[in-house]
């Protein structure tokens, strides 16, 4: 088959452009920057909130591609100085590439306060786990602020296949009868919650018994569902809440008080 020269004229330049234009593969897993950041930050946080029996912290959710609201929200936050640390629910990504973890990680980096992130279903496409677990760390970690313990869960069970234990009721388990006799209260943090269909729902039942049964759980929170939602989901006393995706402009500040808690849905 004879081939013009115009066509293989443009055939050279669309080969060449793409050489020039994709530099490296979406894919490729190459971090550059800060890593670990999570257990670098929860040294911070437990330092920072070390015998507190009240703080404030924030709970922002699904930043993907909203970078420009992603900047804002950092902004609000730094504009509250007592705000002792944040938690991201997941979703720092939309399609797993490095670039947009890296991205996310260097917009939250200016954040005033130290800060954790939790691993969301579109974390995981391609190779996004493996990047995520560089950047940011475990997709199951826990952490002490004061008297309370954080558990941050992978409960992105669809993306696994249900391959994986997720959620892992060891590392739950683990964490049900804590050493550490100041810690008198649990608060349960992840991207998907129970019945979410990400959600692995046939252990949707065990996960209701863990979360009772953890040391006095104050309440669940999530994002995901990209609306914010409050939530007695067992009917059983235990509030789950879900954030808003930060492209519609909310996130929460919860207060832990000596009895109880308080809850704000911030709109910015």
């Amino acid at each position: 088959m004879r081939i013009s020269n115009e066509v293989f004229l443009l055939l050279f330049l669309m080969t060449f452009t793409a050489c020039d234009v994709f530099d490296y593969h979406p894919y490729d897993g190459k971090v550059t920057g800060k890593t670990d950041i999570n257990a670098k930050n929860i040294n911070r946080i437990e330092e920072s909130c070390r015998g507190k029996k009240e703080f404030k912290f924030a709970f922002i959710s699904d930043t993907q591609r909203w970078y420009d609201e992603t900047e804002a929200v950092v902004k609000d936050i730094n504009s509250r100085p007592d705000i002792r640390f944040v938690i991201h629910g997941g979703d720092l990504s939309d399609f797993g590439v490095t670039k947009e973890f890296l991205w996310q990680r260097d917009i939250l980096e200016e954040l005033k306060v130290p800060y954790v992130c939790c691993i969301g279903n579109h974390d995981c496409i391609g190779d996004g786990e493996d990047v995520f677990q560089k950047v940011f760390g475990e997709t199951n970690f826990a952490f002490t602020a004061g008297n309370v313990r954080f558990l941050c869960l992978n409960t992105v069970a669809l993306e696994y296949d249900y391959s994986n234990p997720i959620p892992d009721f060891q590392f739950i388990e683990n964490e049900m009868n804590p050493s550490d006799s100041t810690v008198q209260k649990t608060i349960f943090c992840m991207h998907c919650r129970p019945y979410d269909e990400q959600f692995n729902n046939n252990v949707a039942k065990p996960f209701e018994y863990y979360v009772k049964h953890c040391r006095n759980t104050q309440f669940c929170i999530s994002g995901h569902i990209h609306r914010t939602e409050i939530k007695d989901i067992y009917n059983d006393g235990m509030i789950y809440y879900a954030a808003n995706c930060i492209g519609n402009r909310e996130y929460f500040i919860f207060t832990i008080k000596e009895n109880g808690y308080e809850y704000e849905v911030v709109n910015f």
